[in-house]
């Protein structure tokens, strides 16, 4: 009977520590959602009553930002942020997924010890350090190789290089365990029918890794468009429309961060409203991808 008594005493004690862990949970996923919804209520807040007041047209389509005149036209950051993004992934990306496949099915084991800590060291790097990095190294090369193009050092392909160099860690930290996810009989089975082992990676394990490949891209492209300590070092931050790739611009979150520590009024309001372009642009990147996924699972 004592025995019976205890064994369900012991069950109900149970029962309880999983019921309190399970709130647990549940408290830290509300935490979690509440911060994203107390970030919205800010920005939105503050950031559309300034978009009703200058315009929506003249806001996101006006190419002159002059705060002492009570101008607010973002289109040349917006632009310069879309350039400053494509350059870093065209470049980026390719290295990336080759890196990403090499470590998981050509990497001998005695070298993945030494690449995979490298990688993962990237990741750990500040910001003002790559930015460094860029003004010493990255500036004065896109100088010279620009200079009978009357380019500039500080430009949208310093920018570019520099941040695809920091999107690298994202990416290959989300694709290669992606591709490791790949069941092995796949790439087994592209044997058997004759592939080489080259063939039977890029062919069978790679497309099959889809869905991750586009996770890490996708992370790589909120990386590049949210980073600003980096880009604000070597854009060249001049709030203009871009006239080529060896041209300086400003970003979005440059032009918030540079200018948001004087601002009053209307120009503080404004670049709050930039904040929301920026919250919005990621939003449509992130929904984008929700959608591609549901259509591969369909």
């Amino acid at each position: 009977m004592e025995k019976n008594t205890s064994q369900a005493l012991r069950t109900l004690l149970a029962a309880i520590r999983e019921k309190g862990m399970a709130l647990v949970f549940l408290l830290a996923a509300l935490v979690s959602i509440l911060c994203v919804g107390l970030i919205c209520v800010f920005l939105f807040a503050n950031g559309i009553p300034a978009i009703r007041e200058i315009g929506v047209p003249e806001f996101l389509l006006g190419r002159t930002w002059k705060p002492g005149n009570d101008i607010y036209g973002i289109f040349p950051m917006i632009v310069g942020s879309v350039y400053v993004t494509g350059g870093a992934l065209l470049l980026g990306v390719p290295i990336a997924l080759l890196t990403a496949v090499y470590l998981a099915y050509f990497c001998p084991d005695g070298l993945y010890r030494l690449l995979k800590p490298a990688v993962e060291l990237l990741a750990g790097i500040p910001s003002v350090v790559y930015g460094f990095f860029g003004i010493v190294v990255l500036v004065p090369f896109v100088r010279t190789i620009s200079e009978p193009l009357d380019g500039k050092g500080n430009s949208i392909a310093t920018a570019s290089i520099l941040l695809a160099i920091m999107i690298l860690p994202t990416i290959i930290g989300v694709v290669e365990p992606a591709l490791r996810a790949v069941p092995r009989s796949y790439y087994e089975g592209a044997l058997a029918l004759g592939a080489t082992h080259e063939r039977s990676v890029y062919t069978a394990v790679v497309p099959a890794a889809g869905s991750g490949i586009l996770a890490g891209i996708v992370l790589g492209v909120g990386r590049a468009m949210g980073e600003t300590m980096a880009v604000i070092m070597v854009a060249g931050n001049q709030a203009r429309m871009p006239k080529g790739i060896f041209q300086g611009i400003r970003t979005l979150t440059g032009n918030i961060v540079i200018e948001m520590g004087y601002a009053a009024g209307l120009h503080r309001e404004a670049l709050i409203a930039t904040g929301v372009v920026l919250f919005a642009f990621i939003l449509i990147i992130n929904l984008a991808f929700s959608a591609l996924k549901r259509r591969d699972a369909a």
